[in-house]
C-alpha cells in the first residue's frame, strides 16, 4: 500500500506539517527525503529497510553510493539525495564556526569537529587557526594517513600559522576505529606542536581526538599545560 493511499494526513509529509518533524520517527524522516518508495515498498518501508541494513540514520547518510545502490529500491538518484541531506547538515555547522567567529562555546567546537572528521575511512589531522582574540580565521586540513609523530611535520604546522598570522591553534584529529581514546604517539606529537609553536609565541589551546561517538580534549584531561 503507497503513502498516497494512506487516509489523508497521516503520511509523513502530512504529519511534519502539521505536528513538526521532532515528532517523526527516523523512518519517517528519512521516508520524506526519498520523497516515494520502490515497487512493493512504500517510502517509509524502503526508508526503514535503509536504516535496518546500515544500523542508524548517520550510517545511512555516510554510506556510500555503491553500498546503498545495492539495495533494492535504491539507486543514483535516492543516493544523491541522501547525500545531499548529509552536506546540508556538515555546511549548516561549517557557517556556525564561520570566519570572524569568536570561539567560546566547547561545545559548538566539538560539534563541528565531530562533523567533519567522524565518519572519515582514513585518519585526517586538521587545525583550526585563530586571532588574539579567538576569533576563527581557518580550518585546514594538513595530513591524510596514519597519523603518527614520522607523519606530522611541526614545520608545516608552524609554516601555516606563520601564513596565515594565526595567534593560538587548536589542533585535531580523528581515530577510523571509533576509539576517541588517544595513544601514546597521540600525545608525543602534541608535545612536539606545543614546543614548535612556543617558539613563534603562538599558543596550542588544545589537542582533539575524535571517535564515533565522543572527543577527547587533551586540554581537559590536564595535559597541555
Amino acid at each position: 500500500m503507497g503513502i498516497k493511499d494512506w487516509p489523508e494526513g497521516e503520511g509523513p509529509r502530512d504529519r511534519l506539517i502539521k505536528f513538526g518533524v521532532s515528532q517523526l520517527s527516523d523512518a519517517e524522516v528519512l521516508a520524506v527525503l526519498l520523497r516515494n518508495g520502490s515497487q512493493g515498498l512504500n517510502a517509509v518501508e524502503l526508508a526503514r529497510n535503509l536504516i535496518n541494513e546500515f544500523g542508524g540514520l548517520r550510517e545511512v547518510l555516510v554510506a556510500s553510493q555503491s553500498q546503498v545502490c545495492r539495495l533494492s529500491g535504491m539507486g543514483p538518484v535516492k543516493f544523491a539525495q541522501l547525500r545531499a541531506a548529509a552536506e546540508l547538515s556538515s555546511r549548516v555547522s561549517a557557517q556556525n564556526l564561520k570566519r570572524g567567529k569568536i570561539l567560546s562555546d566547547p561545545d559548538l567546537t566539538r560539534d563541528y569537529l565531530m562533523r567533519q572528521l567522524r565518519d572519515r575511512a582514513y585518519e585526517v589531522f586538521a587545525i583550526l587557526l585563530l586571532d588574539s582574540q579567538h576569533r576563527v580565521i581557518q580550518f585546514v586540513e594538513l595530513f591524510r594517513g596514519t597519523i603518527d609523530s614520522a607523519s606530522v611535520y611541526p614545520r608545516d604546522v608552524v609554516g601555516l600559522v606563520l601564513e596565515k598570522k594565526a595567534a593560538a591553534v587548536i589542533v585535531c584529529h580523528n581515530h577510523p576505529s571509533g576509539v576517541a581514546e588517544p595513544s601514546q604517539a597521540d600525545r608525543r606529537i602534541t608535545e612536539r606542536l606545543k614546543c614548535a609553536l612556543a617558539t613563534i609565541d603562538v599558543s596550542l589551546l588544545d589537542h582533539m581526538v575524535v571517535g564515533d561517538r565522543e572527543i577527547v580534549s587533551f586540554a581537559e584531561r590536564g595535559w597541555i599545560d
